[in-house]
């Protein structure tokens, strides 16, 4: 069913992620489905790496250990933003049909009051793409 799952990674808080990196796993098994690893970095220095092409090292490393998990083929697409914050549900919803994914799974947080006023990344990326979009949320016990 599906034949390319995008996974937006933050290389700074991977911890946060894991969740989403264990449902990538098994849905790469189940489907014999690449991942595409998908991570914005700012044109600046940043706490991960010092260049756009340092950036891009470790994303390509990251995603190489990643396959050596579930075993299936492993891609990366790295975003360069003179602002990754503010541009980050533009950028990953461009990056879907950049890299040619039919799945999108990634980390958000349950719903708050807030979301009314800032909406939550994912329910963004849902809404914009034509792409199914699996949404990990924290358990209770996390």
């Amino acid at each position: 069913m599906f034949k390319k799952i995008m996974v937006p990674v933050d290389l700074a808080h991977l911890d946060v992620i894991e969740p989403s990196l264990k449902i990538v796993a098994d849905q790469a098994k189940h489907y014999d489905a690449e991942v595409c690893y998908v991570g914005i970095t700012a044109t600046t220095p940043g706490s991960v790496a010092r260049t756009p092409e340092e950036f891009t090292q470790k994303l390509e490393a990251f995603a190489q250990e990643r396959a050596k998990v579930h075993g299936q083929p492993v891609s990366t697409h790295t975003i360069v933003s003179p602002d990754p914050i503010a541009d980050l549900d533009d950028d990953l919803i461009e990056a879907i049909d950049e890299v040619g994914a039919d799945l999108v799974v990634m980390p958000t947080h349950p719903p708050k009051h807030a979301d009314v006023i800032m909406p939550s990344h994912g329910g963004k990326v849902a809404t914009h793409t034509k792409a199914s979009v699996f949404l990990v949320r924290p358990r209770a016990d996390d």
